[in-house]
C-alpha cells in the first residue's frame, strides 16, 4: 500500500494527504515534511517507540516554557519528569502526577503549561505548543510546526520510521 493510501485509510488530517499526494514514503519526504503534528501522528500510528515520541513532545513543550509565569515550576517539572521516564528514571505514575499538576496550572495560568502537560500525550504537544507560540505572538503556528518538525527529525531517525512503515505494509522507497 502507498503512504497516501495508508493516510486515507486511517483518516489522517486533511492537509497532510494532499501534501503527500502520491509521493513515495522516503527519506526525502520525511526530511521535507513541514508539520511536526503530521509527523508525530504518523509515528504514533505506525508504532514508533513511545520514548522517542515523548522526547519529541517534551522538545515542543520546552520551546514555550518561557511563557509560564516566573516561579511556576509545575510545567517544567512535568517536562523533566516525562524526559526522565524516557531514560528509565521515572515511573508512569510520576509522569501522570506531574502532568496533572501542570494541567491544573494550565487552567489558571498559561498555554505553555497545557503544552507541557501534552508532553505526556506525545502527538498533541506539537499542536499545543505551536498554538501557544502563536497566541503569544512569538511566531505563526505554521512556523512553529516547521521548527518542531526539525526537532522530530533530530529525535526520530528515518530508518526507524521506514522500518515501522514497512511493518505496517506501506511501500518504502529505498
Amino acid at each position: 500500500m502507498t503512504l497516501t493510501e495508508y493516510l486515507v485509510a486511517r483518516d489522517a488530517c486533511d492537509p497532510s494527504i494532499p501534501w503527500v499526494a502520491g509521493r513515495p514514503a522516503s527519506e526525502a519526504l520525511w526530511r521535507e515534511c513541514p508539520d511536526a503534528s503530521w509527523m508525530l501522528w504518523l509515528c504514533v500510528h505506525i508504532g514508533v517507540r513511545r520514548e522517542l515520541l515523548v522526547l519529541c513532545a517534551t522538545g515542543c513543550a520546552r520551546s514555550v516554557l518561557h511563557l509560564v509565569p516566573v516561579g511556576e515550576d509545575r510545567p517544567r517539572v512535568a517536562v523533566e519528569t516525562a524526559e526522565a521516564w524516557c531514560y528509565g528514571r521515572a515511573t508512569l505514575e510520576q509522569v501522570r502526577a506531574a502532568a496533572y499538576a501542570a494541567y491544573v496550572v494550565a487552567y489558571a495560568a498559561a498555554y505553555a503549561a497545557y503544552a507541557a502537560r501534552a508532553a505526556a500525550c506525545s502527538a498533541d504537544a506539537a499542536a499545543c505548543s505551536a498554538y501557544a507560540a502563536a497566541e503569544a505572538g512569538i511566531c505563526t503556528r505554521e512556523h512553529a510546526l516547521a521548527r518542531y518538525a526539525r526537532g522530530v527529525r533530530d529525535v526520530v531517525p528515518w530508518w526507524h520510521v521506514a522500518d515501522r512503515l514497512m511493518a505496517a505494509g506501506v511501500e518504502v522507497e529505498k
